[in-house]
């Protein structure tokens, strides 16, 4: 790593260096790549950032970029960067999203965050354009970048302007605003500072072991921070190549990870849990006669709690085709600080403990004996460089390692607070310390994420992570793998919460909804947890997070309002 203060100098500097690298391949089903190197990618920056600034986008303006997979993403990204305005990337609608509810996030968003502009396709005009009709919008205009002239020469004047404001950037000056996971509209705004993200390249790096002859393959959005930190921002300050799948052609065809694996020799790849069980599962044997996994030598777990069972379907369906156990990684983290505070080192077999859960939902790590009931608990890895944490209790103050508590973080990446938003940024950072709102409990310096504190179901005084119940739940015969969540429900006769649980399926006669509803109580008992209501919901029923997870906040409350009538509950 040089000696840059800012992003814009570090990407200048290494397409100088190796101008004819790849930085990023574009990969698109069916079709031959589009490959960008480091000199070509800057040069079609650079004409961006001046037709960005003939547009009116001024220095600390944010623009969030709401588009398609496109080859010319990149170059407009980075042009942005340039000129000192803020690039900040959003989902793309769902298909299945209300026209109302897109717009209705996006204003929640530009009002919180202070979105300045939007760059967009021409498509979504009639979508987001009544947005900045209204009178009291924060959106100045909208602009569709991909009809600029980005392929002709610059007014030279204007790109000598641009080159001005960027060697006038600081490395203490923000360079980009993303929002945490979470559902739309309730995302919070964090801003990253160029020191941030070429700290947490150089941290994360020397964690990983990253080297110039590493490829990271991704299909992650970049609207969340794993995808846009680890498999775009890292990538592009270490200089080395990340190849791009389309996030919507990858849910339809997993199988196109796999062969960008293998055509383009990737090593590593970053997947968030539920991929684990998709690739296992929804990949048939005849996909893979041509599939290597050889070159693979680091799989990184992370963006939601790490499953046992995950792990170990991958490695039982991917090992005849050269993928290691020991390619096996993880990592933990949250947009707060960048992206990681934990990494497992690549090559190594990871810690799994097995844990009496009984005891775990007490707020004690006890490794289990014969009678205990069992949970696995897989590690997240150690400290990486530059990180602190601590393990808190209710009242922020240490307790010892083996007890479960909150996780606090310090962190070189730390963010610079949420934008427009400093009353929940005082909520959770006190004395510099990022209070994660995670349980997690400390064993042999490596840290065991195990829940989110406000997702925690209390019966009866008894502390009950959801991820237990989810976990057991998606064995059930009948229950779409992967589409369970559990929550508490408000039972005011007796005074506490009782335990529910939507569950997508397929099932239709009365007798299999019965039947489904007897495994599940079943499922329960046998982790010594009662289930007090089972809802029985269609397929592609619940709505999911902007990290593509079920969000357990929305669907309770979509179930508790009683408003669908395709609900089956008892």
């Amino acid at each position: 790593m040089d000696d840059s203060k800012t992003l814009w100098q570090r990407w200048e500097r290494i397409a100088e260096k190796n101008p004819n690298k790849e930085a990023i391949v574009h990969w698109v089903a069916g079709e031959e790549p589009i490959r960008w190197t480091y000199k070509n990618l800057i040069e079609t920056a650079k004409k961006f950032s001046v037709r960005v600034k003939e547009a009116g986008i001024k220095r600390g303006e944010v623009c969030a970029i709401v588009m398609h997979h496109n080859p010319f993403f990149y170059p407009l990204y980075l042009g942005i960067s340039r000129t000192g305005a803020l690039p900040a990337v959003l989902a793309y609608p769902n298909p299945r999203l209300h026209p109302d509810k897109f717009r209705q996030g996006i204003e929640g968003m530009a009002q919180r965050s202070g979105l300045d502009y939007i760059l967009t396709e021409r498509e979504l005009d009639p979508i987001i354009r009544p947005l900045i009709e209204k009178k009291e919008s924060t959106i100045k205009s909208v602009f569709f970048p991909f009809e600029w002239d980005y392929k002709n020469n610059v007014d030279q004047k204007l790109d000598d302007e641009v080159e001005q404001i960027a060697l006038s950037v600081k490395e203490t000056d923000p360079i980009l605003l993303q929002h945490s996971s979470g559902t739309t509209g309730l995302q919070k705004p964090v801003v990253l500072s160029h020191r941030a993200i070429l700290n947490h390249a150089e941290n994360l790096g020397n964690a990983l072991k990253l080297s110039e002859n590493d490829k990271i393959v991704s299909w992650l959005p970049l609207y969340h921070d794993f995808g846009l930190i680890a498999c775009f921002q890292i990538p592009l300050a270490y200089g080395i190549t990340s190849i791009h799948i389309n996030p919507f052609e990858w849910v339809l065809a997993p199988i196109l990870l796999l062969e960008a694996i293998t055509k383009e020799k990737g090593t590593l790849i970053c997947l968030p849990n539920f991929a684990y069980n998709v690739l296992a599962e929804k990949i048939h044997d005849d996909e893979l006669n041509e599939i290597s996994l050889e070159s693979l030598r680091a799989v990184v777990n992370g963006a939601e709690p790490i499953r046992h069972d995950s792990h170990k379907k991958f490695v039982e369906k991917f090992k005849n085709y050269g993928f290691s156990p020991l390619a096996l990684s993880c990592l933990y983290g949250m947009a707060e600080i960048t992206l990681c505070l934990t990494v497992h080192e690549p090559g190594k077999p990871i810690t799994e403990l097995a844990v009496d859960r009984n005891k775990l939902s007490n707020g004690v790590m006890k490794l289990a004996e014969k009678d205990s009931v069992i949970r696995i608990c897989v590690s997240s890895g150690k400290l990486i460089g530059g990180c602190e944490a601590r393990i808190v209790d209710e009242n922020r103050k240490d307790i010892p390692d083996g007890m479960v508590g909150e996780v606090a973080v310090k962190s070189v990446s730390m963010f610079d607070g949420y934008r427009n938003y400093p009353e929940k940024t005082a909520e959770v950072v006190e004395n510099n310390w990022y209070f994660s709102g995670d349980f997690g409990f400390r064993y042999k310096d490596e840290f065991f994420i195990i829940g989110r504190k406000k997702d925690l179901i209390i019966v009866a005084g008894k502390n009950i992570y959801p991820e237990d119940i989810e976990d057991i739940i998606n064995q059930v015969k009948g229950v779409d793998a992967g589409r369970v969540v559990a929550f508490g429900e408000e039972d005011e006769k007796m005074g506490t919460e009782q335990i529910a649980v939507i569950a997508e399926t397929k099932v239709e006669t009365e007798k299999e909804k019965n039947d489904l509803r007897l495994a599940i109580l079943k499922a329960g008992m046998s982790i010594d947890v009662n289930i007090h209501k089972v809802y029985l919901v269609p397929s592609r029923w619940l709505i999911k997070s902007s990290a593509g997870k079920p969000s357990r906040k929305a669907n309770k409350e979509r179930i508790i309002s009683g408003e669908d009538k395709q609900v089956w509950s008892r």
